[in-house]
Order: structure tokens, then C-alpha cells, then sequence
């Protein structure tokens, strides 16, 4: 398997792997916090999701993040909105997803009202 950025801008990583009929399907291992959290639908806009990050109110595993922050499945992610906190695991990452698809992404842990 090799790994690659799918993009000049390195939003996500994929793995190329090699399936038994013999074809390559990507696999994506990587992505961007920001890019997760617009493809996922938890943040409408790109831009809202670096704001929120570079304004320290998104957590990955405990630590504060960047917007370039390596999301992996499996992470914790915390984000602090204006009326409650939202905490959820990565369960998918993928470039692009459907609006009816979008919550098959994550799965919600916590949500607490301030």
C-alpha cells in the first residue's frame, strides 16, 4: 500500500490498497479538522470551522486544535458552540458524503448545555 496526498492542498491522505480482484480502491486515512467538520454538516462553512478552531474552542483527544489538525477514525473531538458543548468520535472520513449520509461520519458522546 502506498500512501499520498489526494490534493495539492493535502486536505486528505488515502492509502491505495490492492483489493482481491486485483483493482486499487482508496482508503482514506487522513483529514483535515476543519474539512471534517464542513463535510460532516457539524459546521456549515469552511471558514466558521478554522474560525472555531483558530479561536480555541475545538479539541481533538483532549488537546486544543488547528484547523490543520490530522483527523483520523476513532478520534474524540470536543467543540464549544455559544449555548452548549458537543462531543463526538470520528467513525469515517471521507471526501465528500451526501447531506443524508453526513452523520454516518461521527457518532455523538456528549452534549452538555452551558
Amino acid at each position: 500500500s502506498t500512501l499520498s496526498p489526494s490534493s495539492a492542498a493535502s486536505d486528505v491522505y488515502k492509502r491505495q490498497m490492492l483489493t482481491t480482484t486485483g483493482s486499487f480502491r482508496a482508503e482514506t486515512l487522513f483529514m483535515r479538522l476543519d474539512k471534517f467538520l464542513k463535510v460532516s454538516r457539524i459546521l456549515k462553512r469552511r471558514t466558521v470551522a478554522n474560525e472555531a478552531c483558530t479561536g480555541g474552542k475545538v479539541s481533538v483527544n483532549g488537546r486544543t486544535a488547528k484547523p490543520g489538525a490530522q483527523l483520523k477514525t476513532g478520534d474524540t473531538v470536543s467543540i464549544s458552540f455559544a449555548g452548549f458543548d458537543l462531543t463526538f468520535v470520528v467513525k469515517e472520513l471521507r471526501e465528500s458524503v451526501r447531506k443524508e449520509d453526513a452523520a454516518k461520519m461521527y457518532e455523538i458522546i456528549g452534549e452538555t448545555k452551558k
